[in-house]
């Protein structure tokens, strides 16, 4: 499960570029008609609206991995530069998914608990939820 991106890293860079050109256009447009106040204010933007664009982007290719093995269920969650894996036995597992669709899929197992499903839309946990039990109960 991938997080729903509508644009890659490489194009909010080139995003940035260009809204970085045009409002420094502007800014050096305005300088000289005598609004010098104009350019500091325009560096604070481009520096808040920079710094959101770095977060989006650490966090734009975050992933979930779900993959079952007849012995052994192995979930791998990528976040920003964190890669976190669990490691859990299939016939252990439970499967909980909350009563309204804003609640996470939570796997528990033997006292450890793993939030999973997070990138999935909200209509689709309870499916992913059904699914997953489906498939564990076979191996068990």
């Amino acid at each position: 499960m991938k997080r729903n991106c509508s644009a890659s890293p490489r194009q909010f860079v080139y995003f940035y570029v260009s809204l970085a050109l045009f409002s420094l256009v502007i800014a050096l447009l305005l300088v000289l008609c005598g609004a010098w106040l104009v350019l500091p204010f325009t560096g604070i933007e481009l520096l808040a609206v920079g710094a959101a664009f770095v977060v989006y982007a650490r966090h734009a290719v975050d992933y979930e991995r779900i993959r079952l093995f007849e012995n052994r269920l192995v979930i791998e969650q990528v976040s920003a530069d964190l890669c976190t894996q669990f490691e859990f036995n299939p016939c252990w597992v439970r499967v909980e998914s909350g009563a309204s669709p804003n609640t996470p899929v939570r796997l528990v197992s033997r006292g450890e608990s793993v939030v999973i499903g997070r990138h999935l839309a909200q209509h689709r946990r309870a499916q992913f939820a059904s699914e997953l039990r489906m498939w564990l109960r076979r191996c068990g």
